[in-house]
């Protein structure tokens, strides 16, 4: 990796920061200890996050049959490990500010990638739902952090990708000397996530895997990858769908060893799903 750019990101200290209630979340779900009752009096510390949770808990995303109205209910129905990613969605969704289209666009792909993640994840049984929600969530968290850092910067990528017609990742090379992925990579390092995430996230586009590498590394690597291809595929969060997009012959859909009847139910699912859901993530 970029050893400028990691020092860069490291010792930054105007970068945006997951608000500390997610942090503290995260750190009582380590507990043994902890209960629903102490989990639910940090997250309603910050009203706005304990707004968003009881929102997001009530989409047809998490499935309740009755309307959740208290944290506490939240996290007796849901339990633990899905209010964990649920906390931390709330959180990131502050992470997006100021709120303009360039925002708007990342952060409808980000939590669609996060609901495609969870959605193939479920259904191919490889790797944890919400694991591959959170990797979901993050994989392009790196280009709302280039976004942040130099607005005008990131806008010139933005208009060669729609002048030129070109991918992101060959308009980026054209602009910077790392990629998003790198960013995000380190920016999960620094927000102190796990290290499958940061791998996830580094490695999304690249699936430059090392001969020993984790199969579950590889698994989560590629339910993330495949979920960012879903969003494409649908046109969610970029400019306009890519109808030209063979998922059945991408590098993720074949490591999941997924058919092209399995392609279609779950592109047709995701797509149900982020329709329905889309406003309680907002």
């Amino acid at each position: 990796m970029n050893r400028e750019l990691e020092i860069m990101i490291m010792t930054a200290g105007d970068l945006p920061t997951i608000p500390v209630v997610a942090t503290k979340v995260m750190q009582l779900m380590e507990s043994e200890n902890a209960s629903s009752d102490e989990i639910a009096r940090v997250v309603a510390s910050d009203p706005a996050v304990a707004a968003r949770v009881l929102k997001i808990s009530n989409s047809s995303f998490y499935g309740c049959q009755r309307q959740i109205q208290t944290l506490s209910h939240a996290i007796v129905v849901l339990g633990f490990s899905t209010l964990k990613s649920l906390v931390v969605a709330a959180s990131v969704k502050q992470v997006y500010k100021p709120y303009g289209l360039t925002e708007k666009m990342l952060w409808e792909h980000s939590f669609g990638a996060g609901l495609a993640a969870r959605i193939i994840a479920k259904k191919t049984h490889r790797v944890n739902e919400e694991e591959a929600f959170l990797g979901g969530l993050f994989h392009d968290i790196g280009k709302n952090i280039m976004n942040f850092l130099d607005n005008q910067k990131f806008q010139t990528v933005m208009q060669i990708c729609y002048n030129d017609a070109v991918s992101f990742a060959e308009a980026e090379r054209q602009v910077y000397s790392y990629t998003h992925s790198e960013v995000g990579a380190l920016v999960i390092k620094k927000w102190n996530f796990p290290d499958i995430l940061m791998k996830a996230v580094l490695k999304h586009h690249t699936f430059d895997f090392t001969g020993d590498e984790d199969p579950y590394q590889v698994s989560l690597t590629c339910v993330v990858g495949l979920a960012n291809l879903f969003c494409h595929k649908t046109g969610i969060g970029v400019r306009k769908p890519d109808e030209n997009l063979d998922l059945l012959q991408t590098f993720p859909a074949q490591m999941l060893a997924l058919d092209q009847k399995m392609l279609d139910s779950l592109l047709e699912r995701f797509y149900v799903a982020y329709e329905k859901d889309k406003s309680f993530f907002n």
